[in-house]
């Protein structure tokens, strides 16, 4: 068996206090977010996802929600069925279906994201300096380096 250590340099650390962070949460706010809008965990990821007049194909998605595309099938059909999504035929290729949020599940999203991005405690605990300097360091590890 080998002797594995854990990393002691500051990102790790970072990380370390950023699962801690999320893990603290009670309950969990994402299933909690998703249970109160009667959506499952992918669902809930896949209304995030689609912004309005935003229409993706399902493979695309499917990377979204990191799982197969025949996944996305099951998830799709019960967005449907609630009306909130609709199926549309990709122009460029017709074999092709393309996703959109319908009105309704457009007005269901801005609420569930109003609710999803209600910061925690914590959070409300900083200074509103400390906040903006957070917010900036994780925008900053979030970008995209050339």
């Amino acid at each position: 068996m080998t002797n594995l250590q854990v990393r002691r340099d500051p990102a790790t650390e970072a990380w370390k206090a950023m699962l801690r962070f999320i893990a603290a949460e009670r309950p969990p706010r994402f299933p909690a977010v998703a249970q109160e809008f009667d959506l499952s965990p992918q669902q809930l990821k896949m209304m995030q996802v689609l912004g309005p007049g935003v229409e993706l194909p399902m493979s695309a998605l499917a990377g979204e929600l990191h799982c197969d595309a025949s996944n996305v099938t099951g998830i799709v059909d019960r967005l449907e069925e609630r009306g909130l999504i609709e199926r549309r035929s990709d122009p460029a290729d017709r074999r092709v279906r393309r996703l959109a949020l319908t009105e309704a599940g457009a007005e269901m999203r801005e609420r569930m994201l109003a609710r999803l991005y209600e910061p925690p405690r914590q959070l409300e605990r900083l200074s509103r300096a400390e906040q903006r300097a957070l917010r900036d360091l994780l925008e900053q590890a979030l970008a995209e380096r050339g």
